[in-house]
């Protein structure tokens, strides 16, 4: 098998080479004939059949169009060898065709022998990809490669993607934001005439697919760009540049999405520096990028990044809702707020934001992170879609009617349009595009649950694996016990209880307790002799009071407040008992032990996978197990040792914990 095809492969099922069957296509465009393309790949890979095109209304497959269906949603009957995909527009019938594919693969049997009626409709209306690409090549927190679309200052064009786009298509991604929310350098140009051929070229790939391509710009733009001495929302000349910039770069790129910005955070210049609001320099691109169509997609990690950390009060945790809820309802509408799923940075656990609850009259998309920057860099396994389809399950009690997160960003709480789910995509150059060959469920499962958020972890991994590895049973059994046992086994042997960070600066890798516990970044833990974690109740940071009332109180009252966010909430003894029964101390030895210990049966469990696997697929695999093996032990002593010091209490059981 071709592993590089990820899981549009389309390993053989039966063989009825030789046989040919009809696809009547009723839609015109391009996106619509990618989707016969597909069914002609698909049938040819699983049956050996040849797939023709005819106009004759008795085809095998006919793709109709229904104009009161929504344009992205389809409806399939398949029954004793026909099938019609009836759609409300290309688009649906391209995920339509995808699904047909993946039920086939589900299924395993003969193309006569399938009936089945199934139904898609998008959860939710922008389902994004975020490239953190940098134009020289580099991919920031990127763990499987270089990037694919640029490279020594230039854009990349080649076969690879369209294989990219065909896999985000796949799964339902319909925006892809090309580069890095950090613009430096030569990316500032990408708004500029150096670009825009090569642009167009993959504008017009993704454009085939039926995904609408974005671009990150630098607030300053008018300055790095214009020439401007001023970055002011409220400059008329600013407004005018940026309107200008806009008419140049839609007649370039007519159909681009529109912009995503990153400001004031992280060193990023912003509309604070001239005294204005995140609404003023939001507003300033939405009314410049409008006559397009366009959108601006406004990111939410904002903080104050030059702490001290002998400040107790100030709480990086709380600034995201500090900035933004008080602009609530002042933001135009295509403009869309992009709110990380946790307060803090995409930690292995942490409470939902609590903007999702406090925005009632604004654009809002929940951003995750795929590419596993702080869960373990995909050299360690880690499975993220069961934690994703929690933070989606989180009840925000913000409004009357439904008010999950899913709820919120998919716009059926407020009635929103411009709204979604947005993810830092884990894809580079490597042969495998994700470093490992098990994260490919990740960037698999956020497509598939970005459109269809009733799906579950275990479900999309099924799909994933029989999509990917074919039908024997073993390799399918094994790999779904690690995937879902992943994400827990992760977090039992790194931060506990919902601390987080305890990772070393900079790159963020292996663990390090005060690698950031007297830095600038607001990223504390506050352990001493007796216990640790932030008390961010009443009578410390005030944090959990940005919740609404009924989650405020949970959080607030260590009776109510979980186990596995306690310490986020607040600074406990060590000796301090949870619901489990053990003392926090106790159950961060446990954990670190016990998680290294499951860490290590993956290993065995994969060597069991040898005969099973391509060696290429397994030889890789056997790399990282063996690495996450061992990592996991350093992440082991190391947490425990740093708390036995602390604290001079031994566990409970007598091992090994170096003095």
């Amino acid at each position: 098998m071709n592993y590089t095809k990820c899981w549009l492969e389309y390993p053989r099922i039966c063989d009825e080479t030789g046989k040919t069957l009809t696809a009547a296509c009723l839609l015109t465009g391009t996106v619509a004939w990618r989707a016969v393309e597909e069914l002609r790949l698909g049938l040819e890979g699983l049956y050996g059949l040849t797939l023709e095109t005819t106009a004759e209304q008795t085809a095998d497959i006919t793709l109709d169009c229904d104009p009161r269906m929504h344009p992205e949603g389809y409806n399939i009957r398949v029954y004793q060898g026909r099938c019609t995909i009836v759609s409300g527009g290309e688009r649906g019938a391209l995920y339509g065709a995808f699904a047909l594919l993946r039920q086939l693969q589900m299924e395993q049997c003969a193309w006569e022998e399938l009936t089945w009626e199934g139904k898609g409709r998008p959860a939710n209306p922008m389902r994004v990809l975020n490239h953190w690409d940098d134009l020289d090549g580099s991919i920031e927190r990127g763990y499987a490669g270089q990037s694919f679309f640029f490279r020594d200052n230039e854009v990349l064009v080649n076969d690879r993607t369209v294989a990219y786009a065909r896999l985000a298509a796949s799964v339902g991604v319909n925006c892809v934001v090309l580069n890095n929310v950090n613009v430096r350098g030569a990316a500032n140009q990408l708004i500029s005439r150096r670009y825009y051929e090569p642009l167009r070229e993959i504008q017009k790939i993704l454009a085939s697919y039926g995904i609408t391509m974005y671009l990150c710009v630098n607030f300053a733009a008018p300055m790095e760009l214009g020439g401007l001495d001023s970055a002011d929302p409220c400059d008329d000349r600013v407004l005018q540049w940026w309107k200008d910039k806009a008419s140049e770069v839609w007649g370039s790129l007519p159909g681009l999405g529109g912009f995503m910005v990153k400001a004031d955070s992280e060193g990023q210049p912003g509309p604070s520096a001239y005294g204005r609001t995140h609404a003023d320099g939001a507003n300033l691109l939405g009314e410049a990028v409008a006559p397009y169509g366009g959108k601006v997609i406004w990111r939410c990690f904002v903080y104050n990044c030059q702490q001290d950390w002998r400040d107790t009060k100030t709480d990086r945790a709380k600034a995201g809702y500090d900035f933004f809820a008080p602009l609530d309802g002042k933001f135009r509408d295509n403009v869309v707020l992009q709110i990380k799923n946790g307060p803090m940075d995409f930690q292995v656990r942490e409470p939902v934001s609590p903007l999702f609850g406090g925005l009632k009259h604004t654009n809002m998309m929940l951003e995750v992170q795929v590419a596993q920057e702080y869960t373990g860099q995909q050299r360690h396994v880690c499975y993220l879609i069961p934690w994703f389809r929690q933070v989606l399950n989180q009840d925000m009690h913000c409004c009357e009617g439904p008010s999950t997160v899913a709820d919120l960003v998919s716009g059926r709480s407020y009635g929103n349009t411009c709204c979604g789910m947005a993810a830092v995509a884990n894809t580079g150059d490597d042969p495998n595009w994700t470093g490992h060959d098990l994260a490919a469920a990740n960037l698999y499962g956020f497509g598939r649950l970005a459109y269809d958020t009733t799906l579950t972890g275990e479900e999309i991994a099924k799909e994933w694996l029989r999509l990917t590895f074919g039908k024997t049973p073993l390799v399918e059994e094994t790999l779904l016990h690690i995937l879902m046992a992943s994400w827990p086994v992760y977090e039992s042997y790194t931060a506990p209880l919902g601390i987080g960070w305890m990772v070393n600066p900079n790159h963020h890798y292996g663990p390090n307790v005060d690698g950031y516990e007297y830095a600038r970044w607001g990223t504390y833990h506050r352990a001493d002799h007796k216990g640790l974690g932030v008390d961010r109740t009443s009578s410390g940071t005030g944090y959990c009071s940005q919740y609404t009332p009924e989650l405020a109180a949970e959080y607030e009252n260590l009776e109510t407040c979980p186990d596995e966010l306690a310490l986020f909430f607040h600074h406990l003894d060590y000796t301090y008992r949870l619901k489990s029964g053990k003392t926090v101390l106790q159950h961060i030895y446990d954990t670190h032990f016990d998680g290294a210990e499951q860490a290590a049966a993956f290993l065995t469990l994969v060597e069991g996978l040898e005969p099973l696997l391509p060696q290429p697929v397994y030889q890789r695999l056997h790399e990282r197990f063996r690495h996450q093996k061992e990592h996991s032990c350093e992440w082991r002593d190391v947490i425990n040792t740093y708390f036995f010091r602390k604290s001079g209490i031994p566990d409970a059981q007598g091992r090994t914990i170096y003095p």
